[in-house]
């Protein structure tokens, strides 16, 4: 339930103020203190309790503010700029502008945030991030491009996340919007390609968003009058460069406002939004909110003088230009509950602020507003109902997500298990969060179009599954060839059975290419293996390989000379990784998990030998990767390991080698794998030597018991 309360003015426009209205409305270190911009050259300190400026700053004629002022809330300073590179600092003991510190920057500057708990940034015009304290130490400092030619920035806001700050700013470029989320903590900069899906030929007017434990929910109104929801990650998933992934809206509410340029939209909550505009081309504007849980509309206030299109919010009191005039207007929303909802239902052409209850008697079929022929044992029943509840003990909220996931929608579910995530765990949680993946599935089962992607990846991401908690879960993702799921499981799920290892084993070396560059992968495990591995390099390589062992040589019985007989191109002239980086993560994923032997090699031998092959000079490829260093390890955060490689080599081989023998695309690789065997003996038998060498020194020098202070000894070896 929500409520408008009766609104006051704050004060009347500053007559700088620019056709578009004000540049902004920011809260100070004090609650009830608000920094008010106008579009043209003042800054107002307003106190919203008293209604009344407590200061006022404007630059010299001839400049122009062209960003709203912002309070630092670490030192309790005023900061803006004017003409967009000049940076302004000062004080309410400040009176003249023209004589606070100043700081010419050399890059336009678009926004400046400031929030509590962090110093404020400034955003600039081509996308780059700086803290004050940096660029105020080094103004004239060199500024990159962050953002491509004709892209502009349309809308950004500033979080604290976990207690470090993250950035989203959203962009367009010839009809196309794309939101970058900017973390400091780990400077990660990751860019989404927002698809707009069914609305492509409408325009968004208005952002907005709110923090949802590991997501940014991004709400934005369209010029179709409708508001869409789009969910970007926090974290990112995939740092590989140059890729950009793409998050999909998705419709929240239908038809709110008719198509208006001046629309506007705050979040309020986790379950309410303020809309600013006419709900009907014809009637005037209203300010109303709206209960995005049971898609109602709550509470509707007529503004007849009109609005600049534009709305800021800030605790309970949301502002304003109503006409010229600045309007503060307090609103209240209680907790989301079904009958407040069906309380607040609102026609379009109603004026005024005005809520609509209607009364419901569920024990009869007559409908809304018909009386029932015995009225005394509906009151009866009525009464009853009201006692009741108070006695009966509260059904857990496990088992209420439980019996939504049976009837309600895929959206719904995934916001009531965001929600059940968010509260506080349980003795077991465990054993709930697989009763809840089993409960999808179950109706996963039943309903073959219903796929709730998003909650099993919210389940799957809690780090509490395993795969004997939900058996079903792989298999659905088998049959749905949801790629980014396989590999998520075979990350987290230590107990999967080998049979399930290798069908996502087969599966991902079947995919196509194309297929595969569509598909959203974590990447953390792979490096840049892209880079061509040159002659020389590949030569030294071998000496390495060999620990300074020449095959040729008659030591070792020219165990290579057949083989140096016959130029032919092996896995070791290759420049570049077999397989592209999204299989070559999918296929380190394979690698990292847990299987027993005897179990595995069966299952193996089902594989394809085109893909098997595949999959052995990928193997060998990343062996060679090891040798480029002395650690003997792959870059990355979770490559494989040596062990992983030479193991899966091993049964690779084991239970494809009479396959592979006999068909001419594996010639090459086998036989540089038996040159690298044979090399590998030879260096073990130099070293069998070498072992025996160094014992005869240590006895020699355990017999040495008289030494003197300095001496110089030859020992001879023969």
């Amino acid at each position: 339930m929500a409520a408008l309360e009766e609104e006051f003015t704050l004060s009347a426009v500053p007559l700088g103020a620019g056709p578009d209205g004000l540049l902004g409305v920011e809260q100070c270190d004090k609650t009830d203190q608000f920094l008010i911009t106008d579009g043209g050259r003042t800054v107002i300190l307003y106190k919203v309790s008293d209604q009344k400026p407590l200061g006022s700053w404007s630059v010299k004629q001839g400049q122009v503010i062209t960003c709203p002022a912002v309070c630092n809330f670490q030192t309790g300073e005023y900061i803006v700029v004017h003409d967009s590179k000049v940076l302004r600092l000062w004080t309410n003991e400040d009176v003249n502008l023209d004589k606070v510190f100043k700081a010419t920057l050399s890059a336009e500057v678009y926004r400046i945030h400031s929030i509590p708990g962090t110093e404020p940034l400034v955003l600039f015009k081509e996308g780059a991030v700086r803290g004050l304290e940096a660029l105020l130490a080094e103004p004239q400092q060199k500024i990159e491009t962050v953002i491509s030619d004709e892209e502009v920035i349309k809308w950004t806001k500033f979080f604290m996340v976990f207690r470090h700050p993250a950035l989203i700013f959203i962009t367009e470029k010839h009809g196309n919007y794309f939101a970058y989320v900017q973390k400091f903590n780990s400077s990660v900069l990751s860019k989404y390609t927002l698809l707009l899906g069914q609305e492509e030929n409408f325009v968004i007017q208005s952002f907005t968003a709110s923090l949802d434990r590991k997501f940014i929910s991004l709400l934005s109104l369209s010029s179709d009058g409708c508001i869409y929801e789009t969910l970007i990650p926090i974290h990112p998933s995939d740092p590989e460069k140059n890729q950009q992934p793409r998050v999909v809206r998705s419709l929240l509410l239908k038809t709110v406002v008719s198509g208006n340029a001046r629309n506007a939209l705050s979040v309020l909550d986790q379950d309410h939004v303020a809309v600013l505009g006419p709900p009907l081309p014809a009637s005037k504007e209203c300010l109303s909110i709206w209960n995005t849980k049971f898609q109602t509309l709550q509470v509707s206030k007529e503004l007849p003088q009109g609005t600049s299109g534009q709305l800021w919010y800030y605790g309970e009191h949301l502002f304003m230009l109503h006409g010229k005039i600045l309007t503060v207007i307090p609103y209240k929303c209680e907790m989301s509950s079904l009958a407040g909802a069906l309380g607040k239902l609102k026609h379009g052409q109603d004026s005024g602020t005005q809520t609509m209850p209607h009364f419901v008697n569920w024990e009869t079929s007559q409908g809304y507003g018909l009386e029932s022929k015995n009225s005394e044992p509906s009151k009866r029943i009525l009464r009853r109902r009201t006692i009741e509840p108070s006695v009966q003990p509260e059904v857990p909220a496990s088992q209420q997500l439980l019996s939504i996931i049976k009837k309600d929608s895929e959206k719904h579910i995934e916001i009531e298990l965001r929600k059940f995530l968010a509260t506080k765990r349980t003795p077991d949680f465990h054993t709930v969060i697989g009763d809840i993946a089993i409960g999808l599935l179950e109706r996963c089962k039943t309903e073959p179009s219903f796929y709730p992607r998003n909650s099993l990846m919210q389940l799957i991401q809690m780090h509490v599954l395993s795969y004997s908690l939900c058996p079903g879960l792989m298999e659905v993702a088998l049959e749905k060839t949801d790629i980014q799921m396989l590999q998520l499981c075979l990350q987290q799920f230590p107990d999967i059975p080998e049979a399930v290892t290798c069908a996502c084993l087969k599966m991902f070396l079947s995919i196509g290419d194309d297929n595969l560059q569509e598909i959203d992968v974590n990447m953390e495990s792979v490096s840049d293996y892209s880079d061509a591995v040159q002659d020389e390099k590949m030569e030294e390589q071998m000496g390495i390989l060999q620990n300074g062992f020449n095959p040729e040589e008659d030591n070792c019985d020219n165990c290579d000379k057949e083989l140096s007989k016959k130029p032919q191109k092996t896995v070791e002239e290759t420049t570049s990784c077999p397989v592209i980086p999204k299989r070559a993560a999918l296929l380190n994923a394979v690698l990292h998990s847990a299987y027993s032997e005897s179990f595995l090699l069966p299952h193996l031998k089902d594989i394809p030998a085109q893909h098997i092959t595949l999959f052995l000079q990928y193997l060998y490829f990343l062996y060679l990767k090891c040798n480029e260093n002395a650690t003997m390890t792959l870059p990355g955060i979770h490559p494989p390991t040596l062990n992983q490689i030479m193991d899966w080599i091993c049964l690779l081989l084991d239970a494809n080698f009479t396959v592979l023998v006999m068909i001419p695309e594996a010639k090459s690789l086998l036989l540089s794998l038996y040159k690298f065997v044979k090399s590998q003996i030879c260096i073990c038998s130099e070293l069998n030597k070498i072992e025996v060498s160094f014992r005869e020194l240590k006895k020699l020098n355990q017999e040495k018991n008289n030494r003197e202070l300095y001496s110089i000894e030859v020992l001879e070896l023969f």
